[in-house]
């Protein structure tokens, strides 16, 4: 959860050979209104709008190269940061297909303290992305910034990063 970028906020996301993957930055101040979602060349993938609705916070992300001015997709928490959905677990909403006006639901689920997580569901229940924390090899943890994150194979790597950095930023993390 470390900027490349001097000054930056933001985080890097390495692939499993220690390569670059992703880079996430605002170029500007801490919890900023809008991030951008870069592959390792510093494209923009996806701009990420905070929106204010009532009673909500919400993340829209827009892929770079869409015309539309439709979200790709949109991470919604409740009123009170988020809705409870069993003790200790919390559940986030996400809209995806939104610049096709053919809306389909996921949900982010994630759990705080020592074996915290985060596990991204489609509108089955099957499993599309986990993310937990990292640990070295003979077990100890190596910080709440460091993640490591199993994407289920045929998903679209940029959309889960863009999913899984809304909820960062929903959540203060980033």
């Amino acid at each position: 959860m470390k900027s490349l970028i001097l000054n930056g906020n933001g985080c890097t996301v390495f692939n499993s050979q220690g390569q670059i993957a992703y880079r996430v930055d605002n170029y500007d101040i801490r919890c900023a209104h809008e991030v951008f979602l870069m592959d390792p060349k510093g494209n923009v993938l996806f701009t990420i709008l905070r929106k204010r609705h009532k009673f909500t916070r919400v993340w829209e992300g827009y892929r770079y190269n869409n015309d539309q001015k439709e979200p790709n997709f949109r991470v919604r928490s409740s009123k009170l940061g988020c809705r409870v959905q069993r003790e200790g677990l919390t559940t986030y909403e996400v809209m995806l297909g939104l610049d096709k006006n053919q809306p389909y639901s996921h949900t982010i689920e994630s759990s705080t303290g020592k074996s915290s997580f985060c596990k991204i569901s489609d509108q089955f229940g099957g499993l599309v992305a986990w993310l937990k924390r990292k640990k070295a090899s003979c077990g100890v943890d190596l910080g709440e910034d460091v993640l490591s994150m199993v994407v289920e194979p045929n998903i679209d790597l940029s959309l889960i990063m863009g999913l899984v950095v809304a909820y960062c930023l929903i959540n203060s993390k980033m």
